[in-house]
């Protein structure tokens, strides 16, 4: 079984240590969607959310999101990014909204958690700007699709 790098030897939590971690190219990509009735999908599509534009809004709070993940998740460490991509994109067989994120970084940890918290505000930031045509909007399969970089290595979710 693999050790856990976020417990100390008495099984506390604390930040890892990575100064002694080489500085390399990490890049990590996630995924998630929003499902949601055919008519709030075509909302979205044609402009109409009371709220504004929701993959542009979406777009953005991903982004932000992503460059304040260590003020989200305790353990996360601080990160210098140097690339964030996120992309919105409707799909008719959910029907509802595709969310991925990219995230890049020259540093000493990884950018999975960057990448996670970008997708999964993204999505948020959907569900809150249609919320009132549809409550019963679910996000779904957020999850890490590919990372590269680091001691680990390469990851590329099946």
């Amino acid at each position: 079984m693999t050790k856990l790098t976020h417990l100390d030897a008495s099984g506390q939590a604390s930040m890892v240590d990575v100064s002694d971690k080489g500085v390399t190219t990490r890049t990590a990509i996630a995924e998630g969607c929003v499902v949601m009735e055919a008519e709030t999908l075509d909302l979205i599509r044609h402009g109409e959310a009371k709220k504004g534009d929701v993959l542009g809004t979406a777009r953005l709070a991903g982004i932000m999101a992503s460059k304040r993940t260590h003020e989200l998740i305790p353990l996360c460490h601080p990160l210098l990014i140097s690339k964030v991509r996120v992309d919105c994109t409707l799909d008719e067989s959910l029907p509802g909204v595709r969310v991925s994120a990219e995230v890049k970084v020259s540093g000493q940890t990884g950018v999975e958690m960057e990448a996670l918290t970008a997708v999964s505000i993204a999505c948020l930031t959907i569900y809150d700007m249609v919320k009132a045509a549809d409550k019963g909007m679910r996000i779904e399969n957020v999850r890490l699709r590919r990372k590269s970089g680091g001691r680990s290595g390469d990851f590329e979710a099946p």
